[in-house]
């Protein structure tokens, strides 16, 4: 069993050898293709763990009553009707609810149990479709995009992610899978920390005259050829590390850097999106898909004990949380498809496990002995202990809209008691990203040799599409 120091070191060490590795070779043919019915992904991601019966999935209503058993509680919110008929979502949600006619609705997605449930390890699987460590820094999937289907837009990164600061928490961990590793920088994230100042992230810092960014330019480039990085790394990785440079100096100079800047929206446009940060990074992912972007992430960002990581007040703190995101989501898919372009944009929702009030792991575990145990007595005295709080992998909800999916369908089964565990149509990582990959007309042959061995974009490329996700399989 890893814990997370060990994990944390494993994977700088993998992160650091992604610069030493030579030129990812492909070395075979492809016999078909899908055929693509999506040119662009936005993933929402639900950071720290979104439980499923308190979001997409809601089971039995218990009220808040002091004193009352915490093995009882289901759902800490009462259920409210969508527009699918029959389908009910929990209460918080009701705009979401409403453009479930344009999606699927998951409700059997499992995550693996890796030993250690760390927030660090599962979005890591999440994000790479490989399970930590890897001997070899495994790209985060937007990678896989970028460099499978290149840039829609030659100036415009083809890969970005919203939201998420490196300067608390793990940061180390989340960096690990923030990265093309091994495809090359090129095709790395390019990162926009704050919605709301995403234009300081493509022009010169204030004040600074265009010829003396462009000779900083210049003599940046020389200190990296001088440096220690570039006689560790391999040609191709240089390379690559130039041209994402390049990249982002060409974007600098662009007029598609007004695609980063939100003071441009109408107030009326802006204010539907302003729930927060979330909610503004759902509003830039709307502009820059429209610019021309191939993979963006929005994320409600994951800093320990806070956001979805509802180790504690977690009815309250949920609460919260789908204010954050309900408005937003659901506007976003309005207004992809009033511009026409939902039919090929794929837009999934998505955390790395679910929560129970009580359990841990996959079903029937009880909470192991720790400072979270004694947050939550056998008997409920105060708000604070109701809600969701342990780490739950035996089953979620994912959301997935437009871009070739079924539309208006719910997918998959749990149980009405607990363990509220899949019991029909489970749906794996792999499936997931594999699907996604079968929309934008990625094959599951793809893969690259590195280090005489093949890398696919899912483990062995084994994992089957769901075809009963899609409008035409």
């Amino acid at each position: 069993m890893n814990d997370r120091r060990t994990f944390l070191r494993q994977l700088s060490a993998a992160s650091i050898a992604a610069m030493t590795v030579g030129s990812p070779r492909r070395s075979y043919a492809i016999a078909s293709k899908p055929k693509a019915t999506a040119d662009t992904v936005i993933l929402l991601w639900m950071a720290g763990g979104m439980a499923h019966t308190e979001t997409f999935d809601p089971k039995r209503y218990v009220p808040f009553e002091v004193g009352m058993e915490a093995g009882k509680v289901l759902s800490t919110f009462e259920s409210r009707p969508t527009v699918i008929d029959g389908v009910q979502f929990s209460e918080g949600l009701e705009e979401i609810g409403k453009v479930m006619d344009r999606g699927t609705v998951i409700r059997s997605h499992v995550v693996a149990d890796m030993g250690s449930i760390l927030h660090s390890r599962h979005q890591f699987h999440w994000h790479t479709c490989y399970e930590p460590p890897q001997s070899v820094a495994a790209p985060h999937m937007g990678a896989w995009v970028a460099k499978e289907l290149g840039a829609r837009n030659p100036v415009v990164p083809p890969f970005i992610v919203i939201g998420q600061r490196f300067d608390r928490g793990e940061k180390e961990e989340l960096k690990a899978f923030h990265t093309a590793g091994f495809l090359g920088s090129e095709y790395g994230p390019f990162l926009v920390e704050e919605p709301t100042a995403a234009l300081e992230t493509v022009r010169p810092p204030k004040g600074m005259t265009p010829e003396r960014f462009e000779a900083r330019h210049s003599l940046y480039r020389e200190m990296l050829k001088k440096s220690g990085v570039a006689e560790k790394s391999s040609d191709y990785q240089q390379d690559s590390l130039l041209r994402s440079m390049e990249q982002a100096y060409g974007l600098l100079r662009s007029p598609e850097a007004r695609a980063f800047d939100l003071a441009l929206e109408p107030k009326e446009a802006y204010d539907a999106y302003n729930t927060g940060r979330f909610g503004l990074g759902c509003l830039l992912a709307r502009r820059l898909t429209e610019a021309g972007a191939r993979f963006i992430e929005v994320t409600s960002e994951y800093i320990p004990f806070e956001y979805w990581d509802t180790h504690n007040t977690g009815h309250d703190r949920t609460a919260d949380m789908k204010r954050q995101i309900d408005r937003p989501v659901a506007q976003l898919v309005r207004d992809l498809e009033a511009r026409g372009l939902l039919d090929r944009t794929l837009i999934v929702l998505a955390s790395e496990f679910s929560r129970d009030a009580m359990l841990e792991g996959a079903a029937a575990k009880p909470a192991p002995e720790g400072a979270d145990t004694k947050k939550l007595p056998e008997k409920m005295s105060e708000m604070k202990h109701y809600g969701m709080h342990r780490h739950f992998t035996g089953a979620g909800s994912v959301l997935m809209f437009g871009g070739g999916i079924k539309r208006g369908q719910v997918y998959g089964k749990t149980a009405d008691e607990r363990p509220c565990t899949t019991i029909e149509n489970p749906v794996s990582i792999g499936n997931i990203h594999q699907t996604m990959y079968h929309a934008l007309g990625i094959s599951p042959e793809t893969h690259y040799e590195i280090e005489g061995r093949p890398f696919y974009t899912t483990p062995d490329g084994k994992s089957p599409i769901i075809p009963a996700l899609l409008a035409k399989a």
